[in-house]
Protein backbone atom coordinates (compact mmCIF):
# COMPACT_ATOMS: atom_id res chain seq x y z
CA UNK A 1 0.00 0.00 0.00
CA UNK A 2 2.67 2.66 1.03
CA UNK A 3 4.38 1.84 -2.60
CA UNK A 4 1.12 2.30 -4.36
CA UNK A 5 0.91 5.68 -2.47
CA UNK A 6 4.52 6.39 -3.24
CA UNK A 7 4.15 6.12 -6.56
CA UNK A 8 1.14 7.85 -7.10
CA UNK A 9 3.15 10.99 -5.42
CA UNK A 10 5.72 10.56 -8.13
CA UNK A 11 3.22 10.53 -10.85
CA UNK A 12 1.19 13.20 -9.52
CA UNK A 13 4.37 15.68 -8.73
CA UNK A 14 5.86 14.15 -12.59
CA UNK A 15 2.71 15.59 -14.02
CA UNK A 16 2.40 19.11 -12.19
CA UNK A 17 6.34 19.45 -13.13
CA UNK A 18 5.30 18.85 -16.86
CA UNK A 19 2.57 21.39 -16.92
CA UNK A 20 4.29 23.74 -14.60
CA UNK A 21 6.99 23.45 -17.41
CA UNK A 22 4.52 23.47 -20.36
CA UNK A 23 2.97 26.76 -18.66
CA UNK A 24 6.70 28.23 -18.44
CA UNK A 25 6.95 27.69 -22.29
CA UNK A 26 3.80 29.01 -23.65
CA UNK A 27 3.75 32.20 -20.80
CA UNK A 28 4.83 35.52 -22.50
CA UNK A 29 8.32 36.59 -21.68
CA UNK A 30 8.60 39.21 -19.94
CA UNK A 31 11.36 41.69 -21.39
CA UNK A 32 13.18 42.00 -18.43
CA UNK A 33 14.00 38.22 -18.73
CA UNK A 34 15.16 38.18 -22.37
CA UNK A 35 18.86 37.13 -22.32
CA UNK A 36 20.63 38.56 -25.50
CA UNK A 37 24.18 38.78 -26.61
CA UNK A 38 23.81 42.32 -27.84
CA UNK A 39 25.86 45.18 -25.95
CA UNK A 40 22.56 47.55 -26.96
CA UNK A 41 19.05 46.38 -28.23
CA UNK A 42 15.96 47.42 -29.14
CA UNK A 43 12.91 46.40 -30.31
CA UNK A 44 10.30 49.19 -31.60
CA UNK A 45 6.89 49.32 -33.20
CA UNK A 46 7.59 50.95 -36.06
CA UNK A 47 4.48 52.72 -36.94
CA UNK A 48 4.46 54.14 -33.46
CA UNK A 49 8.46 54.51 -32.82
CA UNK A 50 7.35 53.03 -29.12
CA UNK A 51 10.08 51.04 -27.86
CA UNK A 52 8.67 47.78 -27.21
CA UNK A 53 12.13 46.33 -25.37
CA UNK A 54 15.47 47.83 -24.93
CA UNK A 55 18.68 47.13 -23.40
CA UNK A 56 21.22 49.83 -22.91
CA UNK A 57 18.96 51.65 -25.70
CA UNK A 58 20.34 55.51 -25.59
CA UNK A 59 23.86 53.96 -24.94
CA UNK A 60 26.48 55.92 -27.83
CA UNK A 61 28.25 53.26 -29.98
CA UNK A 62 29.61 52.62 -33.42
CA UNK A 63 27.27 51.21 -36.00
CA UNK A 64 29.44 50.10 -38.67
CA UNK A 65 27.41 49.40 -41.86
CA UNK A 66 23.98 49.60 -40.79
CA UNK A 67 25.17 53.26 -42.06
CA UNK A 68 24.13 52.09 -45.02
CA UNK A 69 20.57 52.08 -44.51
CA UNK A 70 20.67 56.08 -44.01
CA UNK A 71 23.12 56.46 -47.07
CA UNK A 72 20.40 54.23 -49.41
CA UNK A 73 17.62 56.15 -48.29
CA UNK A 74 19.69 59.66 -48.84
CA UNK A 75 20.28 58.54 -52.41
CA UNK A 76 16.81 57.16 -52.96
CA UNK A 77 15.33 60.52 -52.28
CA UNK A 78 17.91 62.99 -54.17
CA UNK A 79 18.66 60.80 -57.35
CA UNK A 80 17.00 58.57 -60.17
CA UNK A 81 18.20 55.16 -60.09
CA UNK A 82 19.26 55.77 -64.43
CA UNK A 83 21.62 58.47 -63.34
CA UNK A 84 25.58 57.68 -64.15
CA UNK A 85 28.06 58.95 -61.97
CA UNK A 86 31.49 58.58 -62.14
CA UNK A 87 34.39 57.66 -60.06
CA UNK A 88 36.71 59.39 -58.34
CA UNK A 89 40.00 57.67 -57.58
CA UNK A 90 39.25 58.56 -53.61
CA UNK A 91 36.28 56.39 -53.95
CA UNK A 92 38.09 53.62 -55.79
CA UNK A 93 40.39 53.46 -52.80
CA UNK A 94 38.33 52.55 -50.31
CA UNK A 95 39.13 49.26 -48.19
CA UNK A 96 37.24 46.02 -48.49
CA UNK A 97 34.32 44.92 -48.82
CA UNK A 98 34.71 46.24 -51.87
CA UNK A 99 33.23 46.28 -55.83
CA UNK A 100 36.61 47.52 -57.06
CA UNK A 101 35.38 50.37 -59.15
CA UNK A 102 37.68 52.29 -60.61
CA UNK A 103 38.80 55.79 -61.33
CA UNK A 104 37.17 57.48 -64.26
CA UNK A 105 34.82 54.31 -64.83
CA UNK A 106 30.54 55.33 -64.66
CA UNK A 107 27.90 53.50 -63.02
CA UNK A 108 23.94 54.03 -62.86
CA UNK A 109 23.19 54.94 -59.78
CA UNK A 110 20.83 52.23 -58.89
CA UNK A 111 23.40 49.20 -60.06
CA UNK A 112 25.48 50.57 -56.93
CA UNK A 113 22.59 50.46 -54.40
CA UNK A 114 22.52 46.96 -54.98
CA UNK A 115 25.78 47.06 -54.25
CA UNK A 116 25.72 49.27 -51.56
CA UNK A 117 22.98 46.87 -49.52
CA UNK A 118 23.26 43.31 -50.55
CA UNK A 119 26.95 43.42 -50.57
CA UNK A 120 27.82 46.43 -48.28
CA UNK A 121 30.84 47.79 -50.72
CA UNK A 122 32.79 50.64 -49.19
CA UNK A 123 33.84 51.76 -52.87
CA UNK A 124 30.16 52.12 -53.85
CA UNK A 125 28.73 53.97 -50.88
CA UNK A 126 31.93 56.50 -51.35
CA UNK A 127 30.80 56.81 -54.96
CA UNK A 128 27.32 57.20 -54.31
CA UNK A 129 27.87 59.96 -51.62
CA UNK A 130 30.29 62.21 -53.90
CA UNK A 131 28.06 61.94 -56.52
CA UNK A 132 25.17 63.50 -54.43
CA UNK A 133 27.28 65.63 -51.94
CA UNK A 134 29.17 67.19 -55.15
CA UNK A 135 25.95 68.63 -56.12
CA UNK A 136 26.40 70.69 -52.58
CA UNK A 137 30.58 72.28 -53.75
CA UNK A 138 30.87 75.44 -54.82
CA UNK A 139 29.90 75.78 -58.81
CA UNK A 140 33.86 75.39 -59.73
CA UNK A 141 33.09 71.84 -58.31
CA UNK A 142 29.99 70.94 -59.20
CA UNK A 143 31.21 71.32 -62.79
CA UNK A 144 34.73 69.72 -62.55
CA UNK A 145 34.90 65.86 -63.55
CA UNK A 146 34.78 64.26 -60.66
CA UNK A 147 37.80 61.45 -61.91
CA UNK A 148 39.49 64.82 -62.10
CA UNK A 149 38.88 65.42 -58.43
CA UNK A 150 41.73 65.53 -55.62
CA UNK A 151 41.49 63.91 -52.31
CA UNK A 152 40.43 67.10 -50.54
CA UNK A 153 37.59 67.65 -53.13
CA UNK A 154 36.41 64.34 -52.81
CA UNK A 155 36.49 64.41 -49.18
CA UNK A 156 34.60 68.27 -49.45
CA UNK A 157 32.04 66.20 -51.68
CA UNK A 158 31.68 63.77 -48.70
CA UNK A 159 31.32 65.96 -45.96
CA UNK A 160 28.65 67.77 -47.76
CA UNK A 161 26.98 64.52 -47.99
CA UNK A 162 27.55 63.46 -44.31
CA UNK A 163 26.26 66.55 -43.74
CA UNK A 164 22.95 65.53 -45.08
CA UNK A 165 22.83 62.45 -43.15
CA UNK A 166 23.07 64.58 -39.71
CA UNK A 167 19.98 67.13 -41.37
CA UNK A 168 18.08 63.97 -41.54
CA UNK A 169 18.98 62.27 -38.51
CA UNK A 170 18.08 66.01 -36.82
CA UNK A 171 14.95 65.88 -38.64
CA UNK A 172 14.16 61.98 -37.49
CA UNK A 173 15.12 63.34 -33.57
CA UNK A 174 18.14 61.72 -33.28
CA UNK A 175 19.89 63.58 -30.92
CA UNK A 176 23.08 61.05 -30.37
CA UNK A 177 23.23 60.04 -34.04
CA UNK A 178 26.50 61.74 -36.07
CA UNK A 179 27.61 60.30 -39.49
CA UNK A 180 31.08 60.95 -40.47
CA UNK A 181 31.14 58.36 -43.17
CA UNK A 182 28.58 56.79 -45.56
CA UNK A 183 30.01 53.37 -45.18
CA UNK A 184 30.54 53.02 -41.45
CA UNK A 185 33.76 52.81 -41.46
CA UNK A 186 35.00 53.82 -37.94
CA UNK A 187 35.96 57.26 -37.84
CA UNK A 188 36.56 60.45 -35.78
CA UNK A 189 36.40 64.30 -36.56
CA UNK A 190 37.07 67.52 -34.62
CA UNK A 191 34.41 70.40 -35.20
CA UNK A 192 34.91 73.91 -34.23
CA UNK A 193 32.53 75.75 -32.27
CA UNK A 194 30.75 79.30 -32.83
CA UNK A 195 32.58 80.06 -29.42
CA UNK A 196 36.36 78.78 -31.09
CA UNK A 197 36.48 75.69 -28.92
CA UNK A 198 36.88 72.38 -30.09
CA UNK A 199 34.47 69.63 -30.46
CA UNK A 200 35.46 65.58 -31.06
CA UNK A 201 32.85 63.76 -32.66
CA UNK A 202 33.08 60.06 -33.29
CA UNK A 203 30.67 58.19 -35.99
CA UNK A 204 27.78 56.67 -33.59
CA UNK A 205 24.18 56.34 -33.30
CA UNK A 206 22.05 54.48 -30.60
CA UNK A 207 20.43 51.19 -30.54
CA UNK A 208 17.26 53.37 -30.28
CA UNK A 209 17.63 55.80 -32.74
CA UNK A 210 19.35 53.25 -35.32
CA UNK A 211 15.81 51.35 -35.11
CA UNK A 212 13.63 55.03 -35.90
CA UNK A 213 15.95 55.64 -38.93
CA UNK A 214 15.03 52.24 -40.31
CA UNK A 215 11.34 52.75 -38.95
CA UNK A 216 11.57 56.02 -41.73
CA UNK A 217 13.10 54.06 -44.33
CA UNK A 218 9.90 51.59 -44.56
CA UNK A 219 7.47 53.51 -42.93
CA UNK A 220 7.76 57.08 -43.78
CA UNK A 221 10.12 57.72 -46.55
CA UNK A 222 9.00 58.41 -49.84
CA UNK A 223 11.69 56.25 -51.11
CA UNK A 224 10.22 53.07 -49.51
CA UNK A 225 9.11 51.10 -51.71
CA UNK A 226 12.44 51.29 -53.34
CA UNK A 227 14.20 50.71 -50.18
CA UNK A 228 12.21 47.56 -49.70
CA UNK A 229 12.25 46.09 -53.48
CA UNK A 230 16.46 46.89 -53.23
CA UNK A 231 16.93 45.42 -49.68
CA UNK A 232 14.78 42.52 -50.53
CA UNK A 233 16.38 41.51 -53.43
CA UNK A 234 18.15 38.19 -53.21
CA UNK A 235 20.53 38.41 -56.08
CA UNK A 236 21.35 41.20 -58.28
CA UNK A 237 23.60 41.38 -61.67
CA UNK A 238 24.07 44.12 -63.92
CA UNK A 239 27.48 45.04 -66.24
CA UNK A 240 29.28 48.49 -66.32
CA UNK A 241 32.96 49.56 -68.15
CA UNK A 242 33.16 46.18 -69.98
CA UNK A 243 32.48 44.05 -66.61
CA UNK A 244 30.09 42.25 -64.96
CA UNK A 245 29.13 42.19 -61.38
CA UNK A 246 26.96 39.81 -59.31
CA UNK A 247 25.60 40.91 -55.97
CA UNK A 248 24.12 38.42 -53.28
CA UNK A 249 22.17 39.86 -50.37
CA UNK A 250 23.90 38.60 -46.61
CA UNK A 251 20.66 39.48 -44.64
CA UNK A 252 20.05 35.86 -43.79
CA UNK A 253 17.56 37.20 -41.53
CA UNK A 254 15.02 37.15 -44.78
CA UNK A 255 14.82 33.54 -45.26
CA UNK A 256 14.57 33.34 -40.83
CA UNK A 257 10.91 34.07 -40.28
CA UNK A 258 7.64 34.55 -42.10
CA UNK A 259 7.04 38.25 -42.57
CA UNK A 260 10.97 39.16 -42.30
CA UNK A 261 10.92 42.26 -44.55
CA UNK A 262 14.14 43.94 -44.57
CA UNK A 263 17.71 44.26 -42.92
CA UNK A 264 21.09 45.73 -42.91
CA UNK A 265 24.46 43.67 -41.06
CA UNK A 266 27.21 45.67 -40.16
CA UNK A 267 30.89 44.61 -38.34
CA UNK A 268 34.31 47.11 -37.71
CA UNK A 269 36.79 45.48 -35.12
CA UNK A 270 35.20 48.42 -32.71
CA UNK A 271 31.33 47.67 -33.81
CA UNK A 272 31.60 44.45 -33.50
CA UNK A 273 28.34 42.71 -35.25
CA UNK A 274 25.65 44.76 -35.34
CA UNK A 275 22.49 44.67 -37.24
CA UNK A 276 18.79 46.39 -37.98
CA UNK A 277 16.08 44.56 -39.20
CA UNK A 278 12.25 44.95 -39.57
CA UNK A 279 9.45 41.90 -39.65
CA UNK A 280 5.83 42.12 -40.44
CA UNK A 281 3.48 40.30 -39.89
CA UNK A 282 -0.49 40.23 -38.87
CA UNK A 283 -0.66 44.10 -39.19
CA UNK A 284 2.16 44.58 -37.09
CA UNK A 285 5.70 46.19 -37.70
CA UNK A 286 8.29 45.49 -35.55
CA UNK A 287 12.05 46.84 -36.06
CA UNK A 288 15.29 45.19 -34.10
CA UNK A 289 18.58 47.14 -34.04
CA UNK A 290 21.62 45.43 -32.13
CA UNK A 291 24.85 47.05 -31.62
CA UNK A 292 28.02 45.19 -30.47
CA UNK A 293 26.58 41.54 -30.54
CA UNK A 294 29.47 40.05 -30.17
CA UNK A 295 32.64 39.58 -32.07
CA UNK A 296 34.61 36.79 -34.24
CA UNK A 297 33.89 34.25 -33.77
CA UNK A 298 30.51 35.39 -32.86
CA UNK A 299 29.09 35.92 -35.96
CA UNK A 300 25.59 34.13 -35.21
CA UNK A 301 24.70 35.82 -32.26
CA UNK A 302 22.91 38.70 -34.63
CA UNK A 303 20.76 36.17 -36.10
CA UNK A 304 19.72 34.45 -32.29
CA UNK A 305 19.16 37.82 -30.65
CA UNK A 306 16.99 39.08 -33.78
CA UNK A 307 14.75 35.98 -33.49
CA UNK A 308 14.15 36.19 -29.48
CA UNK A 309 13.21 40.06 -29.74
CA UNK A 310 10.70 39.59 -32.55
CA UNK A 311 9.15 36.71 -31.32
CA UNK A 312 8.96 38.50 -28.48
CA UNK A 313 6.85 40.89 -29.88
CA UNK A 314 4.60 38.68 -31.90
CA UNK A 315 4.07 36.94 -29.08
CA UNK A 316 3.16 40.17 -26.30
CA UNK A 317 2.03 42.78 -28.48
CA UNK A 318 -1.43 43.26 -30.45
CA UNK A 319 -2.50 46.52 -32.29
CA UNK A 320 -5.41 48.36 -30.34
CA UNK A 321 -7.29 51.22 -31.78
CA UNK A 322 -7.66 54.09 -29.55
CA UNK A 323 -11.75 54.53 -30.74
CA UNK A 324 -12.31 50.73 -29.78
CA UNK A 325 -14.73 50.59 -26.43
CA UNK A 326 -13.06 50.65 -23.21
CA UNK A 327 -10.28 53.27 -24.64
CA UNK A 328 -12.30 55.69 -26.72
CA UNK A 329 -12.82 59.20 -25.23
CA UNK A 330 -16.67 59.41 -24.05
CA UNK A 331 -17.65 62.57 -25.24
CA UNK A 332 -21.00 62.81 -23.03
CA UNK A 333 -18.62 64.25 -19.88
CA UNK A 334 -18.16 67.60 -22.37
CA UNK A 335 -20.86 70.04 -21.12
CA UNK A 336 -21.59 73.34 -23.51
CA UNK A 337 -19.36 76.87 -22.05
CA UNK A 338 -21.29 79.35 -20.88
CA UNK A 339 -20.47 82.05 -23.28
CA UNK A 340 -20.68 86.15 -22.31
CA UNK A 341 -22.48 87.96 -24.44
CA UNK A 342 -23.71 85.68 -26.27
CA UNK A 343 -26.93 85.82 -27.98
CA UNK A 344 -30.17 83.53 -27.06
CA UNK A 345 -33.71 82.99 -28.25
CA UNK A 346 -35.14 84.93 -25.03
CA UNK A 347 -33.49 87.88 -23.90
CA UNK A 348 -31.51 87.99 -20.49
CA UNK A 349 -31.08 84.32 -20.97
CA UNK A 350 -27.50 82.80 -20.29
CA UNK A 351 -25.76 81.36 -23.90
CA UNK A 352 -24.33 78.26 -24.42
CA UNK A 353 -21.94 76.94 -26.60
CA UNK A 354 -21.66 72.98 -27.39
CA UNK A 355 -17.81 71.58 -27.96
CA UNK A 356 -17.13 68.23 -29.57
CA UNK A 357 -13.98 66.37 -30.37
CA UNK A 358 -12.38 66.74 -33.70
CA UNK A 359 -9.55 64.42 -34.27
CA UNK A 360 -6.34 65.78 -35.74
CA UNK A 361 -4.91 65.62 -39.16
CA UNK A 362 -2.24 62.85 -39.42
CA UNK A 363 -3.27 61.32 -35.63
CA UNK A 364 -2.34 58.02 -34.76
CA UNK A 365 -5.18 55.59 -34.97
CA UNK A 366 -3.85 53.24 -32.39
CA UNK A 367 -0.64 51.60 -30.88
CA UNK A 368 0.89 47.96 -30.33
CA UNK A 369 0.47 47.49 -26.47
CA UNK A 370 0.56 44.36 -24.50
CA UNK A 371 -2.51 42.77 -22.76
CA UNK A 372 -1.49 44.10 -19.26
CA UNK A 373 -0.82 47.89 -20.47
CA UNK A 374 -4.16 50.57 -20.28
CA UNK A 375 -4.27 53.60 -22.38
CA UNK A 376 -4.38 56.81 -20.08
CA UNK A 377 -7.26 58.94 -21.74
CA UNK A 378 -7.01 62.91 -20.42
CA UNK A 379 -9.01 65.87 -21.72
CA UNK A 380 -8.05 69.18 -20.61
CA UNK A 381 -10.39 72.28 -21.44
CA UNK A 382 -8.16 75.94 -21.86
CA UNK A 383 -11.19 77.97 -20.70
CA UNK A 384 -14.56 77.48 -18.88
CA UNK A 385 -16.07 80.45 -20.54
CA UNK A 386 -16.25 82.01 -23.82
CA UNK A 387 -17.24 85.69 -25.06
CA UNK A 388 -19.45 86.00 -27.92
CA UNK A 389 -18.78 86.21 -31.07
CA UNK A 390 -17.40 82.40 -31.09
CA UNK A 391 -16.56 81.00 -34.52
CA UNK A 392 -17.59 76.83 -35.68
CA UNK A 393 -14.42 74.71 -35.02
CA UNK A 394 -12.48 77.54 -32.39
CA UNK A 395 -9.65 75.32 -30.39
CA UNK A 396 -11.13 75.20 -26.51
CA UNK A 397 -8.98 72.27 -25.50
CA UNK A 398 -7.46 69.01 -26.22
CA UNK A 399 -8.25 65.22 -25.64
CA UNK A 400 -4.49 63.04 -25.09
CA UNK A 401 -4.44 59.53 -25.58
CA UNK A 402 -1.28 58.28 -22.83
CA UNK A 403 0.71 55.09 -22.83
CA UNK A 404 3.63 55.16 -20.08
CA UNK A 405 4.72 58.84 -20.19
CA UNK A 406 4.31 59.20 -24.17
CA UNK A 407 1.43 61.12 -25.66
CA UNK A 408 0.89 58.72 -28.91
CA UNK A 409 -2.19 60.84 -29.77
CA UNK A 410 -3.92 63.97 -29.47
CA UNK A 411 -7.08 65.53 -30.52
CA UNK A 412 -8.49 69.29 -30.35
CA UNK A 413 -11.87 70.12 -28.45
CA UNK A 414 -13.57 73.05 -30.29
CA UNK A 415 -17.21 74.53 -30.72
CA UNK A 416 -20.10 72.99 -32.32
CA UNK A 417 -20.98 75.79 -34.36
CA UNK A 418 -21.36 79.76 -34.10
CA UNK A 419 -22.65 82.53 -31.77
CA UNK A 420 -22.91 86.16 -32.75
CA UNK A 421 -22.49 88.90 -29.66
CA UNK A 422 -25.13 90.69 -28.27
CA UNK A 423 -24.70 93.96 -29.97
CA UNK A 424 -26.96 97.39 -30.93
CA UNK A 425 -28.12 95.66 -34.40
CA UNK A 426 -29.17 92.43 -33.06
CA UNK A 427 -30.99 94.24 -29.99
CA UNK A 428 -32.82 96.50 -32.68
CA UNK A 429 -33.91 93.26 -34.90
CA UNK A 430 -35.33 91.49 -31.64
CA UNK A 431 -37.01 94.38 -31.17
CA UNK A 432 -38.91 94.81 -34.29
CA UNK A 433 -39.30 90.84 -34.18
CA UNK A 434 -41.30 90.90 -30.90
CA UNK A 435 -43.44 93.85 -30.51
CA UNK A 436 -44.03 95.60 -34.45
CA UNK A 437 -44.19 92.53 -36.20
Amino acid sequence: MNRMKMRMKKITGGFFCALIWLMTAVMPVRGEELQLYATAAVLMDADSGRVLYGKNQDAVMAMASTTKIMTCILVLENAAPEDKLTVSAYAASMPKVKLYIQKGEQYAVGDLLYSLMLESHNDSAAALAEYIGKQYLPQELREKDTAEYTVEESRQAMAAFASLMNQKAAQLGCENTWFITPNGLDATETLVQKDGSALQREHCTTARELAGIMAYCIRQSPAQEEFLRITRTGNYSFSANGRSFSCTNHNAFLSMMDGALTGKTGFTNKAGYCYVGALERDGRTFVVALLACGWPNNKTYKWSDTRALMQYGLDNYFYRSFDQEGTAFDESVLKPLPVQNGQTDILGDQAYMAVRVESGEGMREGVLMRADETVQVQYTLETDRLTAPVAENTPVGSVEYILGDTVYRRDKIVTAGDLGAVDTEWCLMQILERFLL
